[in-house]
């Protein structure tokens, strides 16, 4: 009996975790990490702020943890990305959709990834933990685009190609976030048609 009790409120326990990591990130995409408190995180979570520090000493502890639980959800999706057997043979429609739509649903469901990672406000020590990643995800931009291009062209003009297409959707993916449908799934479109644009200039179409 006494155990099952326990494993009750290591459940409760997690649950509470989860919900104090969901509204640290809702609000650092809002307001930015410097300008986010660890009361206003546990009003979000709907807790009180001696709750929300039985779990977490400060806010640096909240964004470890929250990093921690990005990574992990980010390398699943750069996973399912670049899944893809024949990077050479698919349409590029295909292509392009196989390759975007994880990396287009993981910001969706972490609409404050974005701004976490990218604030020059969060601990250098964290901020440093997604770029692997981040060069992961071009290294396989350049990986399928030289299976698409001649054997001959040249490995810089590669990484820029890989580059350029990659900024592409960094660069819409806040906008594709913030708004709401049917905007939402215009700008999903038109940024798809941007990078299958491209591809089909480079010759990688």
């Amino acid at each position: 009996m006494a155990e099952a009790g326990a494993v009750r409120r290591q459940e409760r326990g997690r649950q509470r975790m989860a919900q104090i990591l969901d509204a640290a990130l809702e609000l650092f995409g809002e307001l930015g990490y410097a300008a986010t408190s660890t009361n206003a995180i546990a009003a979000r979570a709907g807790i009180s702020p001696g709750s929300l520090y039985q779990f977490f000493g400060n806010k640096s502890a909240i964004a470890e943890a929250l990093s921690a639980r990005l990574v992990d959800q980010f390398r699943a999706a750069h996973s399912s990305a670049f899944s893809i057997d024949d990077a050479a043979g698919l349409p590029v429609d295909e292509l392009v959709d196989r390759i975007l739509d994880p990396l287009i649903a993981f910001n969706l469901d972490n609409p404050g990834a974005k701004a976490l990672f990218g604030s020059p406000e969060m601990p250098a020590d964290l901020a440093a933990g997604t770029k692997p990643l981040q060069e992961a995800v071009l290294g396989r931009v350049e990986a399928v685009l030289a299976a698409r291009l001649p054997d001959d062209h040249p490995p810089a003009d590669l990484r820029r190609s890989a580059a350029v297409a990659v900024q592409i959707v960094r660069g819409m993916t806040p906008a594709i976030v913030t708004v709401d449908e049917p905007e939402r799934t215009a700008l999903i479109s038109e940024t798809k048609r941007a990078v299958r644009g491209y591809l089909t200039e480079i010759g990688a179409g």
